[in-house]
């Protein structure tokens, strides 16, 4: 099977110095909030170009951490994307925010042109949480304007574009802060679950630092009503030793298969996606849109030539169970969000595959019968 991702060729990759991480972690004897996670973070925000960097428990903690840190009050009104994954709404909410829905770009990205248009209408609309889906970067310089035009607290959610860039411009360096994921399956993931906030602001990265140790301020002193979402040190020392000094590599690799995808994936019932000339996208998903009602017998077909396929996401989060009536609005009709969730199909982009596979996934989409 060529699959969506594969752990079992990661770890033959990265097992000796993993290996050497976790030896060193417990031949330390110190296990959370240590000088891994401290290494980390430095290496961390070094790569990405920002200040300082926070680790926590999840890429979900990290959002709703951001969104405290900028103090988000109750009831608080939340501009952002109805097609992401749950944790970027769940995330508002756990923070005290009313999500505001708006429609999606051609990318899947949140509608920017649309938020202008809903942030002129509405002044007392604050935040924004902005999602880099698929590993494209929003237009970065469009959400500078939106920031400085309305005077926005923004958290990027970069759990899928470490990497991208819009322009000259980083994905997650335009917001108050970013942050992101290192679920197994993200770009850079961890062996487990574990997240991060980024931020150019010292005071910012101080109450990071209390939130996500109970609200401490000093040992055993809690300053506010925190939680418990510290990244631990046997997954900082991994993250920084076996996986981000291969992660410009694992880039170029997603990157040179998708450029291969794009210049060989012919049939007139699959769309590819379009990226923006100027934006450098770093592939967390490779999603096409099958022709409608399709998607279905396309993922069976390319099932049955041995290639395995996601779907990204196939509910808007306006229509999940868990959110009741009220909680949130839906200021746009998303007709392109909605699109997304009947049609995108994602193929396999992970940088373990080969050429061979690459070739066949190639191969089956282009022979599909309809």
């Amino acid at each position: 099977m060529i699959l969506q991702n594969d752990f079992k060729r990661q770890w033959k990759f990265v097992e000796a110095p993993a290996l050497e991480a976790i030896r060193r972690v417990g031949e330390s004897g110190w296990y959370i909030l240590g000088r891994e996670v401290e290494a980390f973070e430095t290496a961390l925000a070094e790569f990405w170009g920002m200040s300082h960097a926070v680790g926590t428990g999840n890429g979900l903690d990290a959002l709703e951490i951001g969104l405290r840190c900028l103090d988000l009050q109750p009831g608080e009104k939340v501009l952002t994307t109805p097609l992401s994954a749950f944790a970027t709404t769940l995330a508002i909410v756990r923070a005290g925010g009313v999500p505001l829905f708006v429609d999606v770009d051609d990318c899947g990205c949140i509608d920017l042109g649309q938020c202008r248009e809903i942030l002129a209408r509405d002044r007392s609309i604050r935040f924004l949480v902005p999602v880099h889906l698929y590993g494209f970067a929003l237009p970065m310089q469009e959400l500078a304007r939106l920031k400085t035009d309305f005077g926005l607290q923004i958290v990027e959610d970069c759990a899928q574009c470490i990497g991208a860039s819009f322009g000259e411009t980083a994905a997650g360096t335009v917001g108050q802060m970013a942050a992101t994921s290192f679920y197994p399956t993200k770009n850079l993931g961890a062996m487990g679950d574990a997240g991060a906030l980024l931020t150019n602001d010292a005071a910012l990265a101080e109450k990071a630092n209390s939130l996500r140790n109970y609200g401490q301020t000093a040992h055993y002193q809690h300053s506010t009503l925190g939680l418990n979402s510290r990244l631990d040190e046997l997954h900082a020392a991994v993250l920084r030793q076996a996986f981000l000094p291969n992660l410009e590599q694992w880039t170029r690799v997603r990157r040179r298969t998708a450029q291969k995808y794009l210049k060989q994936i012919r049939h007139p019932s699959i769309q590819l996606p379009v990226p923006d000339p100027t934006m450098d996208p770093v592939w967390h998903l490779f999603p096409i849109l099958a022709v409608e009602g399709s998607r279905d017998q396309l993922r069976g077909y390319l099932d049955s030539r041995g290639i395995t396929t996601g779907v990204h996401y196939p509910r808007l989060i306006g229509e999940q169970p868990a959110l009741p009536g009220g909680s949130w609005q839906q200021l746009a009709e998303p007709v392109k969000a909605r699109r997304f969730a009947q049609c995108e199909l994602s193929l396999p982009i992970h940088p373990f595959l080969t050429e061979p596979e690459v070739d066949a996934v190639i191969a089956a989409c282009n022979d599909w019968k309809i």
